[in-house]
């Protein structure tokens, strides 16, 4: 295998979840790298940079919650508007009350656990699909955030604001950057390394193909230099400024949210049920548990986005949340959740939430008006799924077909003869199926589409060997 192929197969969509992470994080940098061009090098200031994360946070923070709702076969509607209730609450309580904003903080998180609960119920109690609960609960916490604060604006403490408008404090000695965000890059890159090396180890012990050694030291090379050079930007901002604390609280939830999705159970019950809820109930997996704590979930994660964006803005008003919902879901799609459910990666929602956020920020640099915004964004929304579909459809290279690898098996399932038969007690995918079925147990794909005649991949364009 030439060199060439080596670098293909395991730095651009290998067969190592890590491969996946770095093609994730190269397509960012190319889209980076294309704002930085047509903005005139503006994109990659520090100033900038730290601007886009403190914007587009608490967008970021819905896409890790809406993942999980969309690939457990549902969609969430209110999540803008419970934010909304969430910041009037908390605000309204912390004004009148003088709640210390520790506390005020608390009864966020609690008001987003009660409309979870109220909104898990129906769907997961009572039957009632999540579109129409979710719409009504759109219109319901929009009409409270307007009676609640009478449709004002009610100004938060300043202790409250550090959440949203905060940055990691300079400490230590002068050193011409903020130390403690050095110290969290030098951790970042010690963490890059040391899950190359794990997962190398694991793979050795499980008699797994090993890409080769060199393949592994350009990856890490490129990860390594690519928050290297995020570092310096967030740390060498203007005097007072640094990684936002509202960066800090994403990257927090993006590690626990990454790990509970794929190495947890109740993780992987999530995509079973996303794959084929009746399979996945009879292999013993709690459905209305699974479809109650997803959309519990989703609130509380709404209701931590809308106090960040009330600590930033300094204050609660009725126009709070207006169309997040959109910029969540289409920040999930964009990162490779299948619309059906049971595919998506937090990871890949993250780099949608990015692309979104890029997009807007790289439009406003440019002094495109709001209207025009919007009408591209829609166009890139589309534009981008339908090619990625239609290049899956015609066998060749998917964005998010790479994106989803992480739930996809290479080996054959079907045995000669028998195309669609079930083994092992799941369904197999018959010809010219285009999505893959989960294995109600593990939420693990067990066959893709495959062309009739030959058995070649219709996703991969690999042969496929049957029995």
């Amino acid at each position: 295998m030439s060199r060439i192929t080596d670098l293909q197969k395991n730095l651009f969509g290998g067969t190592t979840s890590n491969a996946r992470q770095f093609g994730m994080i190269s397509t960012l940098v190319a889209i980076v790298l294309l704002f930085q061009i047509w903005t005139g090098g503006l994109t990659l200031t520090s100033g900038n940079l730290i601007a886009v994360v403190s914007q587009y946070s608490y967008i970021l923070i819905l896409a890790i919650g809406m993942l999980m709702v969309i690939v457990a076969g549902h969609i969430d509607l209110s999540v803008g508007s419970v934010a909304a209730f969430t910041g009037i609450v908390v605000a309204k309580a912390m004004q009148e009350y003088d709640l210390p904003w520790p506390v005020g903080i608390l009864l966020g998180l609690l008001v987003g656990v009660a409309i979870g609960a109220w909104q898990g119920f129906w769907v997961a109690y009572i039957g009632v699909p999540a579109f129409i609960v979710t719409l009504a609960g759109m219109l319901l916490f929009r009409g409270g955030n307007q009676y609640i604060g009478n449709a004002d604006t009610v100004p938060v403490p300043e202790g409250f604001r550090e959440i949203g408008a905060g940055f990691l404090p300079e400490v230590g000695p002068e050193t011409g950057y903020n130390n403690l965000t050095l110290l969290l890059g030098l951790l970042a890159c010690a963490g890059a390394v040391w899950r190359e090396w794990k997962a190398r180890q694991t793979r050795r012990e499980m008699n797994a193909e090993l890409a080769p050694v060199w393949i592994t030291g350009v990856r890490l090379a490129v990860m390594i230099g690519v928050i290297v050079f995020a570092t310096l930007r967030f740390a060498g901002g203007r005097v007072g400024t640094s990684l936002p604390i509202s960066g800090i609280i994403l990257i927090v939830l993006v590690l626990l949210y990454s790990h509970y999705t794929r190495n947890t159970v109740g993780g992987r019950h999530i995509y079973a049920v996303g794959g084929n809820a009746r399979a996945a109930e009879l292999s013993g997996v709690k459905l209305k548990r699974v479809n109650f704590l997803v959309m519990m979930n989703m609130s509380v994660l709404a209701a931590l986005a809308g106090m960040i964006f009330v600590a930033r803005s300094a204050a609660s008003g009725p126009q709070d949340g207006l169309s997040w919902e959109l910029d969540a879901i289409a920040a999930v799609f964009i990162g490779g959740a299948a619309v059906s459910g049971g595919l998506g990666t937090v990871s890949g929602s993250i780099v949608g939430g990015l692309v979104m956020a890029l997009l807007n920020n790289g439009l406003q640099l440019e002094g495109v008006g709001s209207d025009m915004v919007q009408i591209i964004k829609g166009l890139v929304l589309l534009l981008a799924v339908a090619f990625d579909v239609y290049n899956k459809s015609q066998g060749r290279f998917s964005i998010i077909g790479t994106l989803t690898k992480p739930f996809r098996r290479e080996e054959a399932v079907a045995p000669a003869g028998a195309p669609g038969a079930p083994v092992g007690g799941a369904t197999l995918v018959k010809d010219g199926d285009a999505a893959p079925v989960k294995d109600a147990a593990t939420g693990s794909d067990t066959a893709e589409s495959t062309d009739k005649d030959t058995g070649t991949d219709s996703g991969t364009g690999k042969t496929k060997v049957a029995g």
